[in-house]
C-alpha cells in the first residue's frame, strides 16, 4: 500500500510538458503554413499588378482598355504597396493623394522631403520582407519597381505562435501549480485519513479491554468468569498486535496464500459478535455461505477489509434494531461476498467519493478505511469492491469479488 506518488507525479509533469510542446509545435507549424500560403497569394497579386503595368508600357496600341484589369487587380490588394521609379523613388506631386502607394498611413503634415525619407525607410523594410518586383520595357529597360509588405493578417499570424507558446507556458505553470496543490491536498488527506483509521482500528479492542476490566472488577471472586474474561482480553491484545502488524506492513508486498474464505470471514464475525453489546447498539450480525471455497488471500489484509466493512455498517446504523448480513457464495470462477446493513445508506453522488482517501461524512471512519480496502482487494488480490446497492434510509450493500482457486 505504497502512498508515495513520485513516479506518478513525474509522469504527470512530463505529460504536461509534452502536451504544451505539442500545442506550441502544432500551432507553429499550422500558422507558418498559413503565412506561407498567404504570402504566396499576395505575391501573385503583386506580380499580376506589375505585369499589368508592364503590359501597358509595352503595348503597341495606346487604345487598349485596361480599366477592367486594374479594377480587378487593385481592389483585392489589402497589403502595403509602393510603386517607385527605377531608382526606388516615390514621385510626390500631391502629398494628400499619392497615387503610387496603397494601404500605407502617413502624416500629411510632413514636408515632401520628409515624406520621401519616410517612404525610403518604408521601402527598405518591405524589401527585407519580400523581394521587389521589377517592371521593364521590352525586357531590358527597368522602368519601375513594385515594393510590397505583408498584410495585417499575415503579421498577426506571425505573432500568433508566440502567443500560443506563452499560453502553453501558462498552461504548464498553472497545471504544475494546480497538480502540486492537488498532490499536497491528497497527501494531507491521506495523513488525516491514516490518523483517523489508526484511531478507528484501535478503538474497538481498546473499548473492549475497558469493558473486560470493568467486568473483572465486578467478578474478581468468580474464577471461571475471570478465566473467560482473561481469554477475551488476550484476544483483544492479539487484535492490537495484529493492527500494529498491519500498519507496519504498509508499503511492503503482502504474502498471498490459498485460504478457505469462510474461515477468514468467520474469525472477524466471531470477534465482533462477542463485542456488539459494548457498542451500545442493538445489532444482529449474520454470516452465511459456502464453507469450502478457497481463494488466494493475505489473511491480515483481507480481515482488515471485512473489519472495515463491518465497522462502517455499525457506524451507519441508526435504527433501534440494526442488522448486518454477510453472505458468501461462488459464481462460476469467482467468489462473491455481500455485506449488507440497514443503515442510513449512501447518496448516489457520494458512492465514488467514499473510496477517496480522506473523505468522511462523520468524525470517525471512512477517512481511509474504504480507500485501503479498495487497494487491498483490487491491487493485491486482483478483485473488485464496490457499492452494489444503496438507498438513503434503507441501507447499503458492499460487494467484493475475488478469484476462486
Amino acid at each position: 500500500m505504497k502512498m508515495k506518488g513520485g513516479p506518478a507525479s513525474l509522469n504527470m509533469k512530463i505529460a504536461l510538458l509534452v502536451i504544451a510542446i505539442l500545442i506550441a509545435g502544432g500551432t507553429l507549424f499550422y500558422t507558418q503554413n498559413l503565412v506561407t500560403q498567404l504570402q504566396k497569394n499576395e505575391r501573385q497579386i503583386a506580380v499580376l499588378y506589375a505585369k499589368g503595368i508592364e503590359y501597358v508600357a509595352n503595348t503597341s496600341s495606346p487604345e487598349t482598355d485596361i480599366t477592367f484589369l486594374f479594377e480587378n487587380i487593385l481592389k483585392p490588394i489589402d497589403f502595403p504597396l509602393i510603386n517607385t521609379d527605377s531608382k526606388n523613388r516615390v514621385i510626390i506631386t500631391d502629398k494628400h493623394d499619392i497615387k503610387d502607394i496603397r494601404n500605407i498611413k502617413y502624416d500629411t503634415s510632413l514636408t515632401n522631403k520628409q515624406l520621401e525619407k519616410f517612404f525610403e525607410n518604408k521601402i527598405k523594410e518591405m524589401d527585407l520582407e519580400n523581394k521587389p518586383i521589377s517592371i521593364t520595357y521590352k525586357d531590358s529597360i527597368l522602368l519601375q519597381r513594385i515594393h510590397y509588405g505583408d498584410s495585417d493578417l499575415i503579421n498577426q499570424l506571425k505573432y500568433y505562435p508566440m502567443l500560443q507558446i506563452i499560453i502553453a507556458g501558462l498552461f504548464i505553470i498553472i497545471g504544475y501549480v494546480g497538480f502540486s496543490n492537488i498532490k499536497r491536498s491528497e497527501q494531507s488527506n491521506i495523513w488525516v485519513g491514516m490518523a483517523k483509521e489508526t484511531a478507528h482500528q484501535f478503538g474497538t479492542p481498546i473499548s473492549s479491554l475497558m469493558g473486560w476490566l470493568e467486568m473483572l472488577k465486578m467478578n474478581y471472586k468468580d474464577n471461571d468468569k475471570v478465566l473467560d474474561i482473561a481469554d477475551e482480553i488476550e484476544n483483544d491484545v492479539q487484535r492490537l498486535n495484529k493492527i500494529t502488524y498491519r500498519f507496519s506492513k504498509i508499503g511492503a508486498k503482502p504474502e498471498i496464500k490459498k485460504k478457505v474464505v469462510y474461515e477468514e470471514i468467520k474469525r472477524v464475525v466471531d470477534y465482533f459478535q462477542r463485542r456488539l453489546p459494548q457498542t451500545g447498539k442493538s445489532v444482529e450480525l449474520y454470516f452465511e455461505g459456502d464453507q469450502q471455497i478457497q481463494a488466494e488471500l493475505n489473511s491480515e489484509l483481507f480481515e482488515w477489509v471485512i473489519e472495515n466493512l463491518i465497522k462502517n455498517a455499525l457506524d451507519a446504523i441508526e435504527n433501534k434494531m440494526g442488522k448486518i448480513k454477510i453472505s458468501l457464495k461462488p459464481n462460476k470462477n469467482k467468489i462473491e461476498i455481500d455485506v449488507t446493513d440497514n443503515g442510513k445508506g449512501i447518496e448516489m453522488k457520494r458512492r465514488k467519493d467514499i473510496f477517496r482517501p480522506g473523505y468522511s461524512t462523520k468524525r470517525r471512519g471512512w477517512g481511509l478505511g474504504l480507500s485501503l480496502s479498495k487497494r487491498i482487494i483490487e491491487s493485491y488480490h486482483n478483485g473488485k469492491i464496490f457499492v452494489k446497492t444503496s438507498s438513503p434510509g434503507e441501507g447499503t450493500t458492499f460487494k467484493i469479488i475475488l478469484n476462486k482457486c
